[in-house]
């Protein structure tokens, strides 16, 4: 995690490959985040007794920092912090209300079945974002259209949730979980479309590669996300194991996104207006960064933990409702900050050179 994705021979090998920053971060950002999440469920899956030491392994090291992590974009500097007042201290408010309203009024299991299906949205928009950045980057070397893409990208995905909610478990990460009834024939059918989507997709890949044009990044983003999404949703039988590989890679690649986008804002050196955030997040500076995003996150998380013992006086297991609420609260200010197509976002990330038409 060098400035070398910044000098001038890098940036034309960017330009022809489509890497967002370099060879280097790309393929950690891409495959070495695949490769955790797919080590993570083999290990669980070879040895069920290791699922709790790899969840709080993911919890502390990932999944909380990269909630943490939303924090750089809304109140690490003066303008933000003014810009997202509401989301940081509204917010919050209107989210736990809303959570404790109907785990209070309909139970609990509401609470574990909206973050199923809403994890599983989030996860898959975040990705598409990602993959939509990598297509701008990739320029005229993506020719197939953006539906193409669209259904290559999605039906997947959609194959997979739908197919968790036709096995019906009653449980999910230890809680009790409902689903909505879905047909056997409808998780059939949409499995057909999405091999039909993803047969075309990659003849259309093959086709660009053959006539000379090498998409090289955005291709191997394409594969990691339907590697991860099949592995997750449809390869491996159990919920919570499934859920646990793609959490892992949702979580890795949030961190890194984080990083890489905190670090391009402030290439240039320190900015008088945002001191901290700009020194932390200099390209060099990247082991101070997550130092300090560790920091941070294990002082809020342990916080909660010391309480613990208090989060069930109010007569459920509200330390779910806490937690959940973070979680949906995250949810919400993402659609919110992480938008591809809005000029400042493309100019961070130097995405302007492309001809896409941005939709995520």
């Amino acid at each position: 995690m060098s400035d070398i994705a910044l000098k001038p021979e890098i940036m034309v090998a960017n330009s022809q490959t489509g890497w967002l920053r370099s060879s280097q971060f790309d393929l950690l950002f891409v495959l070495g985040t695949v490769f955790i999440a797919l080590a993570s469920g083999i290990i669980v899956l070879a040895n069920p007794d290791y699922f709790g030491l790899v969840l709080f392994l993911d919890l502390w090291f990932l999944g909380y920092h990269h909630v943490i992590a939303t924090y750089t974009r809304l109140c690490f500097d003066r303008e933000s912090f003014r810009q997202n007042y509401f989301l940081i201290f509204g917010l919050p408010i209107v989210v736990f209300a809303a959570t404790l309203l109907i785990a209070l009024g309909v139970g609990v299991w509401t609470i574990t079945s909206i973050y199923l299906y809403w994890q599983w949205f989030h996860y898959t928009r975040q990705s598409w974002g990602v993959a939509q950045a990598y297509r701008r980057k990739a320029g005229k070397g993506v020719t197939e259209s953006e539906l193409t893409s669209k259904l290559a990208f999605y039906l997947l995905p959609l194959w997979g949730i739908l197919y968790r909610s036709w096995q019906a478990p009653d449980t999910f990460i230890g809680v009790e979980l409902r689903v909505i009834p879905v047909a056997e024939i409808l998780v059939d059918g949409v499995g057909i479309a999405a091999i039909l989507a993803l047969a075309f997709w990659f003849y259309q890949r093959v086709k660009d590669f053959l006539e000379g044009r090498r998409p090289i990044a955005h291709t191997l983003y394409m594969v990691s996300h339907h590697t991860v999404f099949a592995t997750g949703y449809l390869l491996i039988e159990d919920i919570t194991y499934g859920w646990l590989v793609i959490n892992v890679w949702h979580n890795a690649q949030y961190l890194l996104f984080v990083w890489f986008f905190n670090s391009n804002r402030y290439r240039h050196g320190i900015d008088p207006k945002a001191r901290f955030l700009s020194l932390i997040s200099q390209p060099n500076k990247w082991m101070l960064y997550f130092a300090v995003s560790m920091a941070i996150t294990y002082i809020f998380y342990n916080t909660i933990s010391a309480f613990e013992e208090h989060f069930y006086l109010i007569g459920i297991p509200s330390l779910i409702i806490i937690y959940q609420t973070i979680n949906f609260h995250h949810y919400v200010v993402d659609s919110f900050i992480w938008k591809m197509r809005k000029p400042p976002m493309q100019k961070t990330l130097d995405l302007n050179s492309g001809n896409v038409r941005q939709g995520g």
